[in-house]
């Protein structure tokens, strides 16, 4: 397994858990409709946040992005599957999260020499 791909299923539980706490245990919604946002989360922040905004403009601006990116996918999610439920605070947990969560792994990606991106 390459370590691109080692980061990106990292990534991936690091987004499953937060969005776990935030729409399991707040909102109640079941695994499936949670590992579906974690996963869209997921490729989205890794695709904008990682590739685009990190090289850019920073860890910082990369994190809280994709905290936020993160968020609008939960929220866009409950909109168009009227069964997966969010709230504000539960959308808020999420977002706060996964910044926290994303500001470590950005740390650890640009310190990785065989994981895009890198230095």
């Amino acid at each position: 397994m390459s370590r691109t791909t080692q980061a990106l299923l990292l990534k991936f539980i690091m987004t499953f858990a937060a969005a776990w706490v935030a729409f399991g245990f707040i909102d109640n919604n079941t695994l499936t409709s949670i590992f579906i946002v974690s996963l869209l989360g997921t490729v989205l922040n890794y695709l904008l946040g990682d590739l685009v905004v990190l090289p850019r403009l920073g860890n910082i601006v990369a994190s809280l992005g994709d905290g936020l990116m993160g968020a609008l996918t939960a929220y866009i999610y409950s909109i168009i599957i009227l069964q997966f439920t969010t709230s504000f605070f539960s959308l808020l947990l999420f977002a706060g999260i996964v910044a926290v969560l994303e500001y470590f792994f950005h740390k650890y990606l640009l310190s990785a020499k065989k994981v895009a991106p890198s230095k």
